[in-house]
C-alpha cells in the first residue's frame, strides 16, 4: 500500500530519549540504511524502506517548505537541524528532532546523506506544530503545488527575518 494513501491515526509513537533514530540516504534520498529504532519506529520492515524515498515517512502535516530549505541546505554540503513529524507505516506518526548531515567522497563531493533522529522537548513539538499548521495553510492557499511551496517558504523566511534570526537559530530556540 503506498503511504499516501494511508489513512492517518491520530496516535503519537514514541521512543526513549536515549535512543537515536538512524538513516543513510544517497543523493536522491533513497534509504540505504536504517536502525532497529528507525524500523520499530516506523513500523516498516528493513526490505521495505530500503531503495525507497525518504519521503515514504512524509506526514502531510510536515510543510514541505521545511524540506526545500533542508534540500537547499544540504546542497551547500552543509548540516540542518529541524523538527519533523513522520508517519508510520500504520498511520500513527511520531516527531524527531532532526539532524540530517550530507556524506562526502575523499574527493569533497556530496556522496549521500545521513540522519540522527532524537527524542525532542514537547514543549518545542508543540511550538514546531502550531508553525506547521501555519506553514501548511500558506502552502494549500495557492493553487498547485510549486507556487504553494514558495508561498510556504516565503512566510517562513518572513518569520525568519522578523526575528532576526536564521533556520538553525530559530530551531534551538524553540
Amino acid at each position: 500500500m503506498k503511504q499516501e494513501n494511508l489513512r492517518l491515526t491520530g496516535v503519537e509513537r514514541h521512543f526513549d530519549e536515549h535512543e537515536i533514530i538512524v538513516s543513510k540516504t544517497d543523493l536522491k534520498g533513497r534509504i540505504t540504511y536504517a536502525n532497529d529504532v528507525f524500523l520499530r519506529i516506523s513500523g516498516y520492515r528493513e526490505d521495505d524502506l530500503l531503495g525507497q524515498p525518504h519521503s515514504i515517512i512524509r506526514h502531510p502535516d510536515m510543510p514541505r517548505c521545511v524540506f526545500s530549505l533542508m534540500w537547499e541546505t544540504l546542497a551547500k554540503g552543509r548540516e540542518i537541524f529541524a523538527y519533523v513529524i513522520n508517519r508510520s507505516v500504520n498511520g500513527d506518526h511520531y516527531w524527531v528532532l532532526a539532524n540530517v548531515t550530507p556524506s562526502f567522497h575523499a574527493d569533497g563531493s556530496i556522496r549521500g546523506y545521513h540522519s540522527y533522529r532524537r527524542k525532542p522537548r514537547r514543549d518545542a513539538v508543540t511550538a514546531a506544530a502550531e508553525l506547521y499548521r501555519h506553514l501548511c495553510r500558506a502552502e494549500e492557499s495557492v493553487q498547485n503545488r510549486r507556487d504553494g511551496m514558495k508561498h510556504g517558504t516565503a512566510e517562513l523566511m518572513a518569520l525568519l527575518q522578523s526575528r532576526r534570526m536564521d533556520y538553525d537559530q530559530f530551531v534551538f530556540a524553540l
